[in-house]
């Protein structure tokens, strides 16, 4: 838990934390979620006596800052909030300030005002105000003041899984509006605790951004094992509070509560209001810098040519960035864009995606390998050009998925017997010399490789716990939290029983 300094800044020449070194500049942190609370992290262990900056961090939010990609776990029951809680520095250059938002900024006076009636000055700002649910135009879905309407909530934040809980009662019906990896995982959770679930999605496949049509097929019969009726390429019509979604076909799924994961939008207003350049996010250069050179934008607010929004490896790596370049300890360094790898978290469903596996994104450079066995529930498809793992989907062959993730970040060519390498089999070492390649990762999210844990487990570390606080391993989506076990028992270390937010 953090400690809320209550931090008023009354004019533009006065410190904004008791404290402050004056000669140390002032960053203000708009947004203490995920992305945000990284940066702030990455700033004190690069400047951790505040020698260089202050950075003081807001958050509308009443709470220290969690790992919003675990929601559907507390829904699942696999974590409780405490558990996804993120770590707070401790340290002299960090001011937190909890349940205040940022209502203006001027960026001649460099000024944040805030909905307490004070207001803070900077020399930089960092934009990281994240996402909302987005609430598509369906009767009864939203109020007329834009909130949920009756029965209805998102999964954007520990309130609304609050909420989600308290009306999905187990036996009662529940409808997930959104057939992505959100709502996926949400209707996964809910199934587990009880809930008679219905997954609707517009798409003509479930999770059609990351997967084939093939894949979306056997996995959806992977839901209907679990009880969960999925319903694609059918569009709302209506919710009835008490009652249930109506389709566009004119069927009434029952629901007690409507669970809307059907995409986000950027918060993006007070950068537009700022006369800062915005489109759907705010858009950012390689160096992270918005129009305004003083003011920076990170994570689900953030739009850079190379993507990144909404995914938590992409800004966690800006965080980092942004922080090498704002304490002087990179000044150069860049954001180069992101390469997305999706893991469902799903209890009894591994499913891993990344690259290209859409038929129209494969031009006939690419090679695929397909293993398709819907009987048993698994689906494999390797997409390969020169030699290189360009894509792969991969529903139930985890050990496939361990390895053919590490060729992707590598980039070292593929053996040469690559139906045995979709399937997950022993293969012949690949002829090209590997020397020199980048180590593979096992937690993308957090940049930790196998050599990353090895170490830390000659440093000491014997479980899961130990091996996260010592390298950030399985903190960030949680899907790496396999392969980090089976590192330790490999290594002869005791495998943790409780999970790691």
């Amino acid at each position: 838990m953090s400690t809320v300094q209550r931090v008023s800044e009354q004019g533009p020449s006065g410190p904004n934390a008791p404290g402050r070194r004056p000669s140390a500049r002032r960053i203000v942190v708009v947004g203490n979620g995920m992305v945000g609370a990284r940066f702030v992290e990455e700033v004190a262990r690069l400047d951790p006596e505040g020698e260089r900056v202050h950075v003081t961090v807001v958050g509308a939010e009443h709470q220290p800052a969690y790992n919003r990609v675990l929601l559907s776990g507390v829904v699942a029951g696999d974590y409780t909030p405490d558990q996804i809680r993120l770590p707070v520095p401790q340290t002299p250059g960090v001011s937190v300030r909890l349940g205040v938002g940022a209502t203006a900024l001027d960026t001649a006076e460099r000024r944040v005002d805030l909905d307490d009636g004070t207001h803070l000055v900077y020399d930089e700002l960092v934009l990281a105000t994240g996402a909302r649910a987005a609430f598509p135009p369906i009767t009864g879905v939203s109020a007329p003041d834009g909130e949920p309407g009756e029965g209805v909530t998102a999964l954007r934040d520990l309130a609304d899984c609050e909420r989600l809980l308290a009306l999905a009662r187990p036996g009662a019906p529940v409808v997930v509006l959104g057939g992505g990896v959100l709502g996926l995982e949400a209707a996964r959770g809910l199934a587990g605790r009880g809930a008679r679930v219905s997954v609707v999605e517009s798409s003509p496949w479930i999770m059609r951004r990351q997967i084939d049509q093939s894949a979306a097929r056997v996995l959806a019969d992977c839901y209907e094992d679990l009880g969960v009726s999925v319903h694609s390429w059918r569009v709302a019509s209506r919710w009835i509070p008490g009652t249930g979604l109506v389709l566009d076909d004119g069927r009434v799924l029952p629901g007690d509560a409507l669970v809307v994961t059907a995409g986000v939008r950027g918060n993006i207003e007070l950068a537009k209001e700022a006369g800062i350049e915005v489109e759907h996010g705010v858009l950012v250069d390689d160096f992270l810098a918005t129009s305004d050179a003083r003011v920076h934008a990170i994570g689900d607010c953030a739009q850079h040519p190379g993507g990144g929004a909404g995914l938590v490896q992409p800004g966690w790596e800006q965080a980092s960035v942004l922080a090498s370049r704002l304490t002087g300890a990179a000044p150069q360094a860049r954001y180069a864009g992101a390469r997305p790898l999706t893991r469902l978290k799903a209890q009894g469903i591994e499913l891993t995606a990344f690259g290209l596996v859409q038929e129209e994104e494969l031009g006939p450079q690419v090679e695929t390998v397909t293993v398709s066995d819907p009987h048993g529930r698994r689906y494999a498809k390797l997409a390969v050009s020169e030699d290189r793992v360009v894509g792969a989907v991969l529903l139930g062959f985890p050990q496939a998925a361990a390895s053919l993730s590490q060729l992707y970040d590598t980039g070292a060519p593929v053996p040469a017997d690559r139906l045995a390498l979709v399937q997950g089999l022993p293969t012949a070492a690949a002829q090209e010399d590997a020397a020199g390649a980048a180590p593979a990762l096992v937690c993308r999210c957090n940049a930790v490789s196998r050599d990353d844990i090895e170490q830390a487990w000659l440093d000491g570390a014997r479980t899961r716990e130990s091996i996260a606080e010592r390298t950030r391993a399985t903190t960030g989506c949680g899907g790496c939290v396999r392969d980090v076990n089976a590192l330790l028992a490999g290594m002869g270390g005791g495998r943790s029983t409780e999970p790691v937010g």
